[in-house]
């Protein structure tokens, strides 16, 4: 199936590819799905598109796309227009699924600073210990998680003054698809008793077509749901927040003390800078971040697996002819610009002292040889014509859009896989994980980009020292074992319709705990008191813990006091760190009204500028 160009038509046939999908899997199977995928591999959208209007539209886009196992991104004007179109044709009232409880218009109350799951942060105790959640394929369900981000709607209020009074009565009217239905156990309770789990980013919702489904996982199964009707339930133990679409503002108060939160956020630092100070990643028991210190860790997110970084590079001779007609060594494609990295001052300095070619948006300086090339919707995936274009240059410029421990994109793992070489900042822990001691250039193992320039230039003109950066595509050339052991653990898949999905894991994950949990509880009640209660699980620093951005090149003194940069970046972090303590304050006060967020965050204010 090819997509004709134009919003309209592109927007139409991503719809029938995702809902192809889906209707290929809960027919007939992965095997189906997967050919299905194959035959519409033609089709390729651009998801920075999103980027330059909403981190949080574009975090969405990206995620979703990735997880129906193509090559694809999507974007977020035309698809989300269609698909807002689509959902206001064929909007209808949903109901609750067999064993989903009617809403309650009472929530229970803790006390002040009481110890519990739902207590927030500054309560400590030991987690409990990871279960593995062996899963089945599930990556075709994504329609509802790839469409719903603009096209949700107004979303549902919260708190003591904007829940719902009036229950939804349950029908057998409710959609019961088949959907990721978990691994399999010996779970025999009816789906009244199951805990449940509520996605409070619907938006990513990992089920097709309903808002219900039942999961079963290693230790247990669970109701898992979209449906915020059921926030207040007692039977409701786990919030699972998107750490993109988190906002401290809108938060769901009270937060009830038997209910854990859950933060997913395989996504930009930059996306929500709440979550690297204590204060905001400690409002969450559980967390799958790309830090490997995460309880569910998403690191290796881009990467397929050894096979993608072996794939051949062209041929040196090719890259010297490529030279020799006026392309430059070093690539830089970038199209978002003003990012807290501030990789474009670096790189604007660094075009000083040797040729850059930048077909981006941003310093762009050159034209891609085609009316095609130049569409988004090419340049931003990985169409065969655009990679055979960039494989070319010796060197690509791979700089994050913001800087954290283990936080690497396809910025880093692309040119690998076309056998150039990064010329990298991003994670300051990269080299944990690369395949060998020679694989990749650091920026900050230069004291200039001046030295840089000096070192690219030589392995430029010396083909015997460039070609030792690629010896890793040999075989036997992946030395460390961290990474291969890292591989071979991982339990999800990127890119394949044989494996599963990263956010149907963290699901399983979050039910086993939850499982767990009412097992403990349980005894606990049992024994009267004899034998503990289980203690909460609280996030740590560590789970994002994203420093501070600097500046690209040269220090924070250095830059104009009405330097965009400077007054975006760093007022953005520091602000989070307010809106974090914010809500910390509101949950330990037990405030129900997210509107007095703002009363809180002018008494932080007013505070930091006594100590001032």
């Amino acid at each position: 199936m090819l997509c004709l160009r134009g919003p309209a038509r592109l927007c139409r046939c991503q719809l029938q590819v995702l809902r192809g999908l889906a209707v290929a899997q809960t027919a007939a199977g992965a095997v189906q799905a997967e050919r299905f995928t194959a035959a519409s591999a033609a089709v390729h959208w651009g998801w920075e598109r999103a980027a330059n209007s909403s981190p949080r539209r574009a975090a969405a886009a990206r995620l979703s796309c990735r997880l129906s196992g193509g090559t694809c991104r999507c974007p977020s004007g035309p698809l989300q227009r269609c698909i807002d179109g689509e959902r206001r044709g064929r909007r209808r009232r949903s109901r609750p699924a067999p064993g989903l409880p009617r809403p309650v218009t009472a929530p229970p109350r803790a006390g002040p600073g009481a110890a519990s799951w739902g207590g927030g942060p500054g309560m400590g105790g030991a987690g409990l210990g990871r279960g593995s959640a062996g899963l089945w394929v599930t990556l075709a369900l994504f329609w509802s998680a790839g469409a719903a981000l603009a096209a949700e709607g107004p979303a549902e209020p919260c708190g003591a003054e904007g829940w719902a009074q009036d229950a939804v009565p349950p029908g057998a009217a409710f959609v019961a698809a088949a959907s990721y239905r978990g691994p399999g156990n010996n779970d025999t309770r009816s789906n009244k008793a199951l805990p449940i789990l509520l996605w409070w980013s619907g938006s990513l919702f990992p089920h097709f077509p309903g808002d219900t489904e039942r999961i079963d996982c290693p230790r247990g199964s669970c109701l898992v749901t979209r449906s915020r009707r059921v926030a207040r339930h007692r039977r409701t133990k786990a919030l699972i927040f998107y750490g993109t679409d988190f906002r401290a503002y809108e938060a769901p108060l009270p937060r009830l003390p038997h209910q854990t939160w859950a933060l997913f956020h395989e996504e930009s630092p930059m996306n929500n800078y709440m979550l690297s100070h204590s204060p905001g990643i400690r409002l969450f028991n559980y967390t799958a971040t790309f830090r490997r210190e995460s309880d569910y860790p998403l690191t290796l997110q881009w990467l397929p697996g050894t096979g993608y970084l072996r794939a051949p590079a062209l041929a040196l001779a090719e890259k010297d002819a490529w030279r020799r007609k006026g392309y430059g060594p070093v690539l830089y494609m970038q199209s978002h610009c003003d990012v807290p990295s501030d990789r474009d001052r670096y790189v604007q300095e660094l075009m000083k002292y040797i040729q850059v070619d930048s077909y981006g948006k941003c310093l762009h300086n050159r034209e891609l040889p085609s009316e095609r090339l130049r569409d988004t919707s090419t340049a931003t995936t990985e169409d065969s014509e655009f990679m055979t274009f960039i494989a070319r240059y010796k060197f690509h410029l791979a700089l994050e859009n913001a800087i954290c421990d283990d936080y690497m994109t396809e910025k880093l793992w692309r040119p690998m896989h076309l056998g150039a070489v990064p010329v990298y900042r991003g994670s300051p822990a990269v080299r944990d994980w690369m395949p060998n001691n020679l694989s990749i250039i650091l920026i900050d193992d230069f004291d200039s980009p001046r030295e840089l320039a000096k070192y690219l230039d030589f392995l430029d003109k010396n083909g015997e020292e460039y070609l030792k950066y690629l010896e890793y595509k040999n075989v036997g050339g992946i030395k460390n074992q961290f990474l291969l052991e890292s591989l071979e653990k991982r339990e999800w898949g990127v890119n394949d319709m044989t494996l599963p999905n990263y956010l149907n894991g963290f699901e399983c994950f979050i039910c086993d705990k939850e499982n767990t949990r009412v097992k403990e509880e349980q005894k606990h009640k049992k024994s009267r008191g004899k034998i503990p209660a289980p203690k909460p699980h609280i996030a740590q620093f560590k789970h994002m813990g994203c420093p501070m951005p600097t500046p690209g090149f040269g220090s924070v003194e250095d830059l104009s006091e009405g330097d965009s940069w400077k007054e975006m970046w760093l007022q953005d972090y520091w602000q989070s760190l307010d809106q974090g303590e914010a809500l910390t304050a509101m949950i330990h006060r037990n405030e129900s009204h997210q509107g007095r967020f703002w009363d809180y965050m002018h008494e932080i204010f007013l505070k930091r500028t006594r100590q001032h």
